[in-house]
């Protein structure tokens, strides 16, 4: 749940949606987050990974969108960055003998995924413009 791959991709996708078909470089993206840009690199890496965006080397390389703001939906790139489940993970060997560990797992799964569900749907319905237009 402490994840923070999701975040750092919605930033980097925000200044690259608001930057108007400028490449911007790592250390550009990495500044406004105020992290090390390892962590922006390897985001960038990924989402260029999954055609969200493209990059070029060099003195005037950088990222920028692959495809328009419109185009991102915010669960598209949850599903890319989601490594874990959104409620956490289950317990690793709960008593088999008690009633409530032999099933607890099982339970937790199931409300996991319901949770996960809702949360698709509801970024789902927000594009990356959508989300842009808060910033203005």
């Amino acid at each position: 749940m402490n994840d923070r791959r999701f975040a750092i991709s919605i930033h980097i996708l925000v200044l690259l949606a608001d930057s108007k078909e400028e490449w911007l470089s790592s250390d550009y993206l990495a500044g406004s987050m105020n992290i090390n840009p390892v962590l922006v690199r390897k985001e960038i890496s990924n989402l260029r990974k999954h055609g969200i965006i493209i990059s070029k080397e060099g003195k005037n390389g950088g990222c920028a969108l692959a495809k328009s703001a419109d185009e991102i939906h915010l669960s598209d790139v949850y599903k890319i960055v989601s490594a874990q489940t959104l409620l956490g993970n289950l317990l690793a060997s709960p008593n088999p003998n008690c009633p409530i560990g032999l099933q607890i797992n099982e339970h937790l799964e199931s409300l996991n995924l319901e949770a996960e569900k809702f949360m698709i749907k509801q970024l789902s319905n927000q594009t990356l413009a959508d989300f842009v237009k808060k910033f203005k």
